[in-house]
């Protein structure tokens, strides 16, 4: 696994790896987001309750000043949440009627995971050199 990465690095460039998986979490986890928060809102009886959107939404947005800041370790944790939200949507797809919406949660969840750790390693070796 490891040579294959290595040789993955040398045929396409570190740079642009970097760069691909930075496209990746950010595409990933603005999907990710806009679902959670649908997700929050759906849960909501006659009154507005902001309780289950703030339960959804936080852990993610913890993650923001990584993803801003371009930081590798708070990318890597943030793959490591992201599997939160991939056994989420597991556990959705196991509903009745709540498949699709399973299913396309935990496929985001997996790109954020291989984004995220994707460009935690690319970007540390791209600060290495």
């Amino acid at each position: 696994m490891r040579q294959w990465l290595e040789d993955i690095e040398v045929r396409h460039g570190i740079d642009n790896l970097t760069e691909k998986s930075r496209q990746l979490v950010l595409i990933s986890f603005s999907l990710l987001l806009i679902l959670v928060i649908y997700r929050g809102f759906l849960l909501q009886d006659d009154e507005f309750n902001w309780r289950p959107v703030v339960a959804f939404v936080l852990p993610l947005v913890l993650f923001l000043p990584s993803i801003i800041g371009k930081r590798a370790r708070g990318h890597a944790w943030l793959a490591f949440v992201s599997l939160l939200y991939f056994t989420q949507g597991v556990m959705l797809l196991t509903l009745p009627g709540q498949g699709l919406r399973g299913i396309i949660e935990a496929v985001v969840a997996l790109a954020l995971f291989t984004g995220c750790m994707g460009y935690a390693r690319f970007r540390s070796r791209q600060l290495q050199q």
